[in-house]
């Protein structure tokens, strides 16, 4: 299937060859994927990560836009997002839920990544406004699910795949997010066919 049409001097379309077929088979894969994922969950619930190519972020968000997702925020300044090791050093859910809101108030919002029931409970107790559900087994994210309802927005990650992901597609999640999308996107083969006039 021809995608597009190139007329000009041989030398210069074939000097930048090699970079526009790694840039387009790079990009189309990405946007692929997205759409895979995005047809499985039924909805614009999809989300990028920063796990991004060197220098092509900007490049493989928009792919993931075409594809059908949406975009995650874009650098550490994009939100308040507490971590794993955020966890550990700064003394577990409760208190790190605590101390972003001391600091930033209302004016941000505070997304937190939780693993289990008793962690749900403590991002809930304490003010977050989005819980980030990483590697829980459906039947711990039910749970979560159940204790949350309506009161926060509920994120899910970690190990998601096309295989899976029909698993959690029909349950209450506001937001699906995986670095896959652009850290494990297989790249499209395209090639150029270069024609004398």
């Amino acid at each position: 299937m021809r995608v597009a049409r190139l007329e000009g001097f041989a030398r210069p379309l074939l000097s930048g060859e090699r970079v526009a077929l790694n840039l387009l088979s790079r990009l189309s894969g990405v946007a692929t994927l997205t759409h895979e994922f995005s047809e499985r969950i039924k909805g614009p619930r999809l989300y990028d990560t920063r796990k991004t190519t060197p220098l092509l972020r900007v490049l493989e968000r928009y792919a993931v836009k075409v594809g059908g997702g949406q975009n995650h925020r874009f650098n550490l300044a994009g939100h308040v997002l507490i971590k794993d090791n955020h966890l550990r050093l700064g003394g577990g859910v409760y208190a790190c839920v605590k101390a972003a809101r001391k600091k930033y108030g209302q004016r941000e919002f505070i997304e937190v990544e939780v693993e289990n029931f008793k962690q749900a409970s403590e991002a809930l107790r304490a003010g977050a406004d989005i819980l980030l559900v990483d590697n829980a087994n459906p039947r711990t994210f039910r749970a979560i699910l159940q204790l949350v309802r309506g009161k926060m927005q509920v994120e899910t990650s970690g190990g998601l795949t096309l295989s899976n992901i029909r698993k959690y597609a029909h349950l209450a999640v506001d937001r699906f997010s995986s670095g896959s999308l652009t850290h494990s996107a297989p790249a499209l083969d395209f090639s150029i066919e270069l024609y004398p006039r």
